[in-house]
């Protein structure tokens, strides 16, 4: 089995492309601690290794975070085993049962918008879908619609993987992600990474 890494904007974390499906259409899923991995026993493999804080699974990618005081040249070949040994003895990614919907709280959908505000977040998630989050993907990240104010035009949109806690994600969201929406949704004032 032959494993690719890229690094990523975030220079504590790095994509793993291990050539196999990893969440595939039932995620992505993100998990920010070893008690979140409870699910996916490739993500608890990896969360054994020192220095791990952060592992984000895509549908064919995964990313994997680490302290900064944490050295890449440690981690990393420990990282690259754990998902060697999880592929090798055909474990599941995810356990029974699962689906990124678990990994999603406080997300919200255009059917929780009504009349013209619903179509607005119909929008907005199209945009989002479409065009960020495939680009998204290439940098080993993710980033999902939390909620829309209307009253404010304020969209707040979570940050994951890679994306979380890199040092461009603020410039992404306001120099990337805000202008594009401004440009396709007039209603959008600004873009917020949601808490």
């Amino acid at each position: 089995m032959f494993i690719q890494t890229e690094p990523t904007p975030n220079p504590d974390t790095i994509k793993f492309l291990p050539g196999e499906t990893v969440a595939g259409s039932t995620g992505p899923f993100d998990f920010a601690s070893e008690a979140e991995a409870g699910m996916s026993p490739l993500a608890q493999a990896i969360f054994q290794v020192d220095g791990v804080t952060r592992v984000f699974l895509g549908a064919d990618f995964l990313s994997v975070s680490k302290t900064e005081s944490a050295d890449w040249k440690h981690v990393r070949p420990m990282v690259l085993a754990a998902i060697m040994d999880h592929y090798v003895a055909g474990l599941p990614v995810i356990g029974d049962g699962a689906s990124a919907s678990q990994n999603d709280e406080g997300a919200t959908t255009a059917a929780d918008y009504e009349g013209e505000t619903a179509e607005i977040v119909e929008e907005i998630l199209e945009l989002i879908e479409t065009r960020v989050r495939p680009a998204v993907a290439q940098d080993g990240g993710d980033i999902t619609f939390q909620r829309y104010d209307a009253d404010s035009g304020i969209v707040h949109l979570a940050m994951r993987g890679a994306c979380a806690g890199c040092p461009s994600s603020t410039m992404t969201l306001k120099q990337g992600i805000e202008n594009m929406l401004k440009a396709y949704v007039p209603e959008v004032n600004a873009v917020e990474a949601a808490l």
